[in-house]
């Protein structure tokens, strides 16, 4: 049967079926838009795969064999039940429910990320969400999520991605802070600054800094490195120096007046990504849509809200 089914064997029971059902070739031809020589060729071939005859063929009609009629009652189920399970998946892509896995950045999740999911869930409530919180570039096929959240600039790859908002790196201080210790007037005044690093920014333990098409690299130095981008975010508010980071993650202290921006003409390169990354393949289900439309439109109306 195998065999059978990786030689096209859907298309000759499908014709076989169709001879059953209408006793005719010239009948089953027009139900299935084939030429009827076509039709007769299947049912052949698949009397030949099984080395039986399932219809007597006059010249006036086909009449089913006593193996013919047998084989028939079965097939019709196992295209019956292969009917049902197709529109069962497709009804499971086009309905949002089921189990979501999602993978989100830690510090991105917990800001926002989460704030969302309770409204989604309320509006989603056959959909089931399971978030994993990680910094951690998550192999989307590997580790079975359905679906993730990446910030930066994405690497190369098989994956499909949609680019979900934009986003800038610029330096910021504590207003404290440049009260205290003045502000810097150029990217090489930083060296005489305390400057709080983040050891995960990708072009650590560089800045780069860019203004008009210029590049400057600094090598800051300060009292403080960590891998938490809140951390660092912390303690610049709390006065503890200058550091550089995303306006996504320094918005809302910047809207309050807790920090302030430094060097406000030279910053990062271009402009960073959020991106929901997808398996490979072209039919997305629709809890996996619905839940990186809701993302975008939140994130959207939330930078909105601080510039």
């Amino acid at each position: 049967m195998q065999e059978l089914f990786e030689r096209g064997g859907l298309e000759l029971l499908a014709a076989f079926v169709a001879v059953a059902d209408s006793g005719s070739f010239t009948e089953a031809a027009r139900k299935l838009s084939r030429d009827a020589s076509v039709i007769s060729r299947r049912v052949s071939q698949l009397e030949e795969e099984l080395g039986v005859s399932l219809f007597s063929r006059t010249t006036r009609r086909v009449v089913l064999t006593e193996v013919g009629a047998r084989y028939h009652r079965r097939v019709q189920g196992l295209l019956e039940e292969l009917s049902v399970a197709s529109r069962e998946a497709s009804d499971i892509a086009a309905s949002p429910q089921g189990l979501l896995r999602v993978s989100v950045p830690v510090t991105f999740g917990r800001q926002w990320i989460t704030p969302l999911l309770p409204p989604f869930l309320a509006s989603h409530p056959h959909i089931r969400l399971d978030i994993r919180f990680s910094d951690r570039f998550v192999d989307v096929v590997a580790d079975g999520f359905d679906v993730a959240i990446r910030v930066g600039r994405l690497r190369d790859s098989t994956l499909t991605a949609r680019k979900i908002a934009s986003y800038r790196n610029l330096l910021v201080a504590a207003p404290a802070y440049l009260k205290a210790h003045g502000k810097p007037r150029t990217p090489d005044d930083l060296k005489n600054h305390s400057c709080i690093g983040f050891s995960s920014y990708a072009g650590w333990p560089d800045w780069s800094l860019w203004k008009a098409g210029k590049r400057r690299t600094i090598r800051p130095q300060g009292p403080l490195v960590a891998d938490n981008s809140e951390a660092v975010l912390l303690a610049a508010i709390a006065g503890a120096g200058i550091t550089f980071t995303a306006d996504w993650l320094a918005g809302p202290a910047l809207k309050e007046g807790t920090l302030v921006e430094v060097l406000p003409r030279w910053g990062g390169k271009g402009e960073g990504g959020v991106y929901a990354v997808l398996p490979p393949g072209r039919l997305v289900p629709a809890k996996t849509r619905l839940f990186v439309d809701e993302v975008s439109k939140s994130i959207k109306a939330g930078w909105a809200k601080q510039n």
